[in-house]
């Protein structure tokens, strides 16, 4: 899911080596009083809208602190993620709506940047939670360990899935912002089998500025413990902070 995510050849994730299921990076998350399960009704487009990231900037909403959304049951959603985050026990159904009212929310961008990849690299790593179909008709608990971080100081990106003893397999590369769009390139690929490596293959792309003509994500929602986005391909996906694995 996460490659239709953002049509890339890899999951996001951090430099780092494996660690086993038992020793997997702690969540930053704290207790949210939003906490209610809400089910909505939910549509969305399966492809993402570009031309709507420019209509967004025109009628910014605000989560706690500002102008707010006219959706209802936003801070609620928030709620039902980091619940979700936590136990990964809330239903699938719940997760969907929750996914679509943040989406439909608009909440103002400004922030996000900074919020995703911190303000010194190597920046910040967030694990992939669940993901779902750009409709939101159908989604699921991530079942591998992938974890992304982001590096808004030095504009890079660092994916990677771990597979415990087995292994890991991590992609590095370049990134760029514009309004709530991260585009990124893939210039490089780890890879770890058992006790061996790391090996790194260079995929001998030429240096530039990602665009959208790259794979990208459209972020809907970031704050300290969880972020949500759309990829290239049309899905959509939600993620909670984690510590990075060394």
């Amino acid at each position: 899911m996460a490659t239709a995510l953002a049509s890339s050849p890899g999951l996001p994730l951090l430099r780092s080596r494996f660690r086993s299921p038992s020793s997997l990076p702690t969540l930053h998350l704290r207790s949210s009083p939003y906490h209610r399960n809400r089910h909505r009704s939910f549509s969305a487009s399966a492809s993402p809208d570009l031309g709507a990231v420019d209509e967004d900037q025109k009628t910014p909403a605000t989560i706690g602190g500002g102008m707010v959304s006219p959706a209802m049951g936003v801070e609620e959603s928030i709620g039902v993620l980091k619940s979700a985050a936590k136990t990964r026990r809330t239903p699938a159904a719940e997760v969907l709506s929750a996914l679509d009212a943040i989406k439909k929310a608009k909440v103002d961008p400004s922030g996000f940047f900074e919020t995703l990849g911190g303000t010194e690299s190597p920046g910040r790593t967030w694990m992939l939670v669940f993901t779902a179909e750009g409709r939101l008709n159908k989604g699921r608990y991530f079942p591998l360990t992938a974890v992304q971080r982001f590096d808004a100081a030095g504009k890079r990106i660092e994916n990677g899935v771990y597979l415990g003893p087995l292994g890991c397999l991590t992609f590095e590369g370049n990134l760029s912002w514009n309004k709530r769009i991260l585009a990124f390139i893939f210039e490089s690929i780890n890879i770890k089998i058992g006790p061996f490596g790391p090996l790194r293959v260079s995929l001998g792309r030429e240096e530039r500025e990602p665009s959208t003509k790259d794979p990208f994500f459209i972020w809907f929602y970031a704050d300290e413990e969880i972020a949500v986005a759309q990829g290239r391909g049309g899905g959509i996906a939600f993620w909670c902070r984690c510590q990075r694995v060394v």
